[in-house]
């Protein structure tokens, strides 16, 4: 009888694996569908926007182009709705939506956090725009793809360059401006992992972070997306998410092995104070830094309560 009781597990065993396997295939079959099934109207319209260098006509295609970006967004969440069996606990839903330009900063563990994002945020905020770094302009159809939506391209410099020659510091300022000058007239939401990476623990004690579950926020890249967007980013969503049964990569949430997610979302004012010149201005850079790390230290204890059970 325990022999049979034990052939019994593993076969069921065997048939959840295979259930799963079968889920993760059939998802992302959807999601190359889709991506195909837009990549022909999708560059049509990009190339129509390059060839025509018109403000008005450019202004049109942009329109365009994202609710095109739209149709792809939807079937991206469909797996997640037909497929997934993942349990989600939210809470600061309901003071959405928003209507005009807002800022995201969110923590960062693994790459189905974009997912989780696109599933929360979807026709909920304005536009998704993320600052892209210049050299991902060179990927094939992706960097194209990149320009065509007008997604804020960015230089990185590092800090032996910025030492060498400060004046990169304005110019990068410069070139942020100029392209949030494109979002003057439409409202956008603009992501932003504050950490700069996914959290791993060798990288948190390599830094040496005060916080248990974070690692240290970058307060310039942050204070650069405020400066050089001004009044025009109404509201800051600080966005906590939380995976209580252990962190799954893209393929285990492809295949539904994402037991639960748990995310806050806190809407802050952006303020004054918050708006000022972070690399010249040794005040004003002392104040936010100090007004970012407060608020990781809040994540911080969120995360902790986040990741108890009694959190529902």
């Amino acid at each position: 009888m325990a022999h049979g009781g034990g052939c019994k597990r593993i076969f069921m065993a065997t048939g959840s694996l295979f259930k799963a396997q079968l889920r993760g295939v059939l998802s992302l079959l959807l999601y190359i569908v889709d991506t195909f099934a837009v990549t022909v109207p999708f560059y049509t319209v990009a190339f129509l926007k390059w060839l025509i260098p018109l403000p008005s006509w450019r202004k049109r295609c942009s329109w365009l182009l994202h609710r095109i970006g739209d149709v792809w967004l939807f079937f991206l969440n469909l797996p997640q709705c037909l497929f997934s069996g993942t349990r989600w606990v939210i809470r600061g839903m309901e003071s959405l939506p928003v209507t005009r330009s807002c800022l995201l900063m969110v923590n960062h563990q693994t790459w189905v956090d974009i997912f989780v994002l696109i599933r929360l945020f979807y026709r909920k905020i304005p536009d998704f725009k993320f600052f892209v770094k210049k050299e991902l302009l060179w990927l094939p159809i992706i960097g194209q793809a990149f320009w065509a939506v007008d997604f804020p391209i960015m230089r990185r410099h590092s800090r032996e360059e910025l030492r060498k020659r400060p004046d990169l510091v304005q110019e990068d300022l410069e070139i942020t401006r100029r392209a949030c000058e494109k979002f003057s007239d439409m409202p956008v939401s603009v992501f932003n992992f504050v950490e700069g990476t996914r959290f791993r623990q060798e990288k948190h004690r390599r830094q040496g972070s005060p916080f248990r579950h974070l690692l240290r926020p970058k307060a310039g890249g942050t204070a650069l997306v405020l400066s050089a967007m001004g009044e025009k980013i109404q509201h800051v969503l600080n966005v906590t998410i939380v995976y209580p049964k252990g962190v799954r990569n893209f393929w285990e949430y492809l295949c539904g092995r994402v037991e639960e997610i748990r995310v806050h979302v806190e809407m802050l004012p952006v303020t004054r104070d918050l708006l000022g010149d972070y690399f010249h201005d040794r005040q004003f850079r002392e104040h936010f830094q100090s007004w970012i790390n407060a608020l990781w230290r809040e994540k911080d204890r969120r995360i902790e309560e986040m990741l108890a059970m009694q959190w529902r």
